[in-house]
């Protein structure tokens, strides 16, 4: 009898945006061992998120920068994450589970937090001290005074705390024992993310950067003039490519993939993939097809085509296209 395979490490999905995160989430989130967190969370990378909170409390510290940066992740896990939904109408609490949520939120403060103490509101209204504005005028306001966090790790041991609970938690709802977030720009952020969780495996996928530029002309959140699209774009390879050239990915639970090989030949890459994750095949009712990562070819004339692949430079080759 063939002994059980181990279970898997987590998996953050990173990319460029429109390379294909969307779809090889979804894949690896169709086999029965990985459970895919439904939308983009947010809150590990993005401006506010934990990853500025890490640095707030250790090698950014002073009280003013740490109480900026816990406001604002109180902001982002209170009033941002909940309001925002995906195209399904759904929040990502409501994803995870609500409860679990709102408590695993509530539990992080007092970890995080030395002292809180009540300072005199700054007068408004007739600019004097003795004369408020009015009689809803506050009289106060609430200061906190995060904790400084000389061991990182103590730091980052909470916070993976919460990445247990709420995407743990949401795992073991669906009945598997790992899980997978996908947030394109986990591309820019791989050492914070196996710092926080050292035995993840980061799938990065790619795609031509073309086409990459070509999708984003047709993103409302992108710019829609092919300058626009290299403006926000190349900075975006750059800095990854940059960071590339200084570390070393061998030894890392790194998978890097091309769109353009899984639909070339999709039952091997996918078993492949698999195999890297560490997990059986598993025939995805999610698959990559050639004639949807074509459709972009005939977007730009010959000379728009030139001027773009002109712009873009040593990025093409960099990535691994010609």
């Amino acid at each position: 009898m063939a002994a059980a395979m181990p279970s898997p490490s987590p998996v953050f999905v990173a990319g460029t945006g429109r390379s294909g995160t969307s779809r090889i989430a979804d894949i690896i989130g169709e086999h029965p061992l990985i459970h895919r967190i439904p939308m983009e969370t947010r809150f590990l990378v993005d401006p506010g998120g934990l990853r500025d909170l890490a640095d707030a409390l250790t090698d950014r510290y002073d009280p003013t920068v740490g109480e900026d940066a816990l406001r604002r992740l109180s902001d982002f896990l209170t009033v941002r994450v909940p309001g925002r939904r995906d195209d399904r109408g759904k929040t990502v609490p409501e994803l995870v589970g609500e409860r679990r949520y709102r408590d695993a939120v509530q539990q992080l403060w007092p970890q995080l937090v030395a002292y809180t103490y009540d300072e005199a509101a700054p007068a408004e209204g007739f600019w004097d001290v003795d004369r408020p504005a009015g009689p809803f005028d506050p009289l106060s306001r609430r200061r906190v005074l995060p904790r400084y966090f000389s061991d990182r790790g103590e730091l980052l041991g909470i916070l993976r705390g919460l990445i247990d609970t709420l995407f743990g938690g949401a795992a073991a709802d669906a009945g598997k024992p790992t899980w997978c977030e996908k947030t394109p720009f986990n591309l820019l952020c791989m050492e914070f993310l196996w710092e926080l969780v050292p035995e993840a495996t980061i799938v990065h996928i790619k795609r031509h950067p073309v086409s990459v530029l070509a999708s984003h002309l047709a993103q409302s959140w992108a710019p829609s003039t092919v300058d626009g699209a290299l403006a926000y774009l190349k900075p975006v390879y750059h800095r990854w490519l940059t960071w590339k050239n200084t570390v070393d990915l061998t030894g890392r639970r790194y998978i890097e993939v091309k769109a353009e090989d899984l639909a070339a030949d999709w039952p091997g890459q996918r078993r492949a993939l698999f195999e890297r994750l560490g997990v059986d095949d598993f025939a995805t009712p999610s698959t990559f097809q050639s004639h949807k990562l074509t459709r972009r070819n005939n977007q730009f004339d010959d000379e728009t085509r030139e001027f773009i692949r002109e712009a873009l430079g040593k990025v093409i080759p960099a990535m691994g296209y010609e």
